[in-house]
């Protein structure tokens, strides 16, 4: 991609924290929204996560090798374009920073077809903007019961909004009767964006990853 056509800083200049991936999607959101570099309304948050909060992800900057890394929930921001194909923005993926989302798609969520149900993906699809007024959080998912950090906290204040101090569970939540946006299966969301119900990837080291799952 060349720079021009940027809606968000390069990925070493993008406000970033480790293991707090919903905050770094809103301040992708919060830049676009800002600097005005493409219409907010080609944007949506997605929450990935199922009733167990147990989702694997390839190509994550913490995983090893072809294993996938096994998180609660993990926040993508999905860029929809009509004249060219969908971009996903991960700063946590190894994949291009942004990457299409068939690539990421067949590289980083693959299939569901392969792993134990308790680990097949939900994907909650909220509006950027809808994001940018409703998100609230407090991190204090991120607090161990003495108070103490589990992982550093971003050093900007936390988000909220006037009504709200802390709503993440709303949006981790994988029950269409809570929350913001729609929920969708895996296969769901990759039929509706790509016009396909799997992901490309069938290699064998795919399904030798999933294996134990």
């Amino acid at each position: 991609m060349e720079p021009e056509d940027r809606i968000t800083p390069s990925r070493e200049n993008c406000v970033y924290t480790s293991c707090y991936c919903e905050e770094n999607v809103w301040k992708l959101c919060e830049y676009v929204r800002t600097e005005r570099t493409t219409p907010l309304e080609e944007l949506f948050v997605v929450f990935i996560s199922n009733e167990n909060r147990m989702v694997p992800l390839w190509k994550q900057k913490s995983g090893r090798g072809d294993q996938p890394v096994i998180w609660d929930y993990h926040v993508v921001l999905l860029q929809v374009r009509l004249q060219s194909s969908s971009l996903v923005y991960d700063l946590d993926s190894e994949l291009s920073f942004p990457c299409s989302l068939k690539l990421y798609a067949g590289q980083g969520l693959r299939s569901d077809r392969n792993i134990q149900p308790a680990y097949h993906r939900k994907l909650r699809v909220v509006p950027a903007e809808s994001f940018l007024l409703n998100f609230a959080s407090d991190r204090s998912h991120m607090k161990n019961s003495d108070g103490s950090w589990k992982m550093p906290s971003p050093p900007y204040p936390p988000i909220h909004t006037a009504e709200c101090q802390m709503n993440l569970d709303d949006f981790i939540s994988m029950s269409p009767a809570v929350g913001w946006g729609e929920v969708f299966s895996l296969d769901h969301f990759l039929q509706r964006h790509m016009g396909d119900s799997s992901s490309s990837s069938s290699s064998s080291s795919s399904s030798a990853a999933a294996s134990s799952l």
